[in-house]
């Protein structure tokens, strides 16, 4: 019987296969869609989320304080990692003597530079080391790992460990590194990323103009300082893949980045992010991973790392220094008519995302105005400093400062209100940035009427 249905389904199937389509859609023309009003969004209907209170899917574990983060991770066997850094802001390693480091109670293993397959890494550049081989260049370089039963363990054979230095001249200052004569960091200049727009005659514009206005404007360096400090925990599988947890934010990233260090496939590493707290752009590179991995493939057991308060500051990224000089043409009625921007940004010793936030800030440096004349340029530099890199804004509140303090500098010695000079050369729509990028859903001074009328701007002004 199941066979005789069988064939009777087969042959139904071929028929259908060798008959010619009679069923097509029917054309759609304009005049034949059904006009449909606009619907309103009722609550808790169409979009749930709007106009409603809404919990986060993460809040009752975050509460209830049981939610996992990498400290709180922990696999049978596994070691704790600590990390000597440099002694030297600047300086050329001669000697590392381990052997005393390695007779201490608890010690496992030990890293060294020379040790890492492809000692290098970097968003831009990769010109930061793993692990220093031969030079630090800055206090921050890590020059030894070990691991050991504890971390209390692995903090005093740090202390054990020898390292001999020959000191190099260091800079600190941005524009000091500029000078020909300085101290070299990487190569025979310490500008390493530059950029520059211009649009119109600047000089010209100046000339053009009734009244000049320069200043010179800087920021400072700005740890993240999240509450969880950077942490990773490496592990080898049976099966020869390697699975490493990291409070990295961008794993796609850190993935690719750990495979070119190890010298291994994508396809052979699984890197898990963990449940992040804190990182505001400061977790967004690969830091201590390569070093997790290399350990645990020594060891052959799990080891983890997590930075004390002390590597967070000096280890990690921050934000970047500006040194912003800002000219600014005006005409008598308060009419902006051109700016040059001169932008150096302290790259500190490594390039990390300096090339990203030059690129931003001198697209962002002459502000939200409408301006015929402009040049902007900008320079990232090394410095003997903590690496700079990403940090919510990516070079855009530092010169949002410089600009907006100008702007009130400009209202007060022309006498006009503050929030008068900015509707007078506000962007509109259709108006054009200095890159040419014509400007589309402007709402700039539809959102100043706004918050001028809500924050009582004009009773305050009087």
């Amino acid at each position: 019987m199941s066979r005789r249905i069988t064939e009777e389904k087969q042959a139904e199937a071929q028929q259908l296969l060798d008959t010619a389509p009679t069923t097509y859609l029917p054309e759609v023309r304009p005049d034949s869609l059904p006009k449909i009003p606009a619907l309103t969004p009722e609550a808790n209907k169409q979009t749930p989320a709007v106009g409603q209170r809404v919990s986060r899917p993460d809040i009752r574990t975050h509460v209830t304080g049981t939610t996992r983060y990498i400290d709180d991770l922990s696999f049978p066997g596994m070691l704790h990692v600590k990390i000597l850094r440099s002694a030297h802001a600047h300086a050329r390693i001669l000697s590392i003597d381990l052997s005393e480091a390695r007779k201490m109670p608890g010690v496992v293993a030990t890293l060294t530079g020379d040790e890492v397959p492809v000692n290098s890494f970097g968003t831009t550049y990769k010109d930061q080391p793993v692990l220093a081989l031969d030079r630090v260049r800055h206090r921050g370089d890590g020059v030894v790992a070990i691991a050991a039963e504890t971390e209390q363990q692995a903090l005093e054979a740090l202390a054990a460990v020898v390292v001999e230095y020959e000191p190099l001249p260091a800079v600190f200052d941005p524009l000091e590194a500029m000078d020909p004569d300085a101290p070299k960091i990487h190569r025979n200049n310490n500008v390493y990323t530059s950029k520059v727009i211009i649009k119109g005659d600047v000089e010209r514009g100046f000339e053009e103009s009734d009244h000049m206005f320069q200043r010179r404007y800087t920021t400072q360096m700005i740890e993240h300082v999240p509450l969880e400090p950077f942490a990773a925990i490496a592990l080898w599988e049976p099966d020869g893949q390697l699975h490493v947890y990291s409070s990295n934010a961008r794993i796609t990233n850190g993935r690719a980045d750990l495979a070119r260090t190890l010298g291994l496939p994508m396809n052979r590493i699984r890197l898990t992010a963990t449940i992040i707290g804190g990182s505001f752009g400061g977790k967004n590179e690969i830091r201590t991973e390569p070093i997790m991995a290399l350990l645990a493939r020594k060891t052959g057991r799990p080891v983890k790392g997590t930075f004390t308060r002390e590597d967070e500051f000096i280890a990690s990224t921050t934000r970047h220094p500006l040194v912003m000089d800002y000219k600014t043409g005006v005409t008598k009625d308060g009419r902006l008519h051109a700016r040059s921007v001169n932008l150096v940004l302290d790259g500190g010793a490594y390039a990390s995302m300096s090339e990203i936030t030059v690129g931003k800030a001198v697209i962002l440096a002459a502000g939200p105005y409408r301006i015929p004349n402009v040049r902007v340029e900008g320079h990232a530099v090394h410095t003997n400093k903590t690496v700079t890199g990403a940090m919510r804004g990516f070079g855009a509140p530092q010169v949002a400062f410089a600009y907006e303090s100008e702007m009130d500098e400009i209202a007060h010695a022309l006498g006009m209100d503050p929030l008068e000079i900015r509707l007078l050369n506000g962007f509109e729509e259709g108006s054009a940035s200095h890159t040419g990028q014509v400007l589309q859903a402007v709402a700039l001074k539809e959102t100043l009427a706004v918050a001028t009328k809500r924050s009582g701007w004009q009773e305050i002004a009087r």
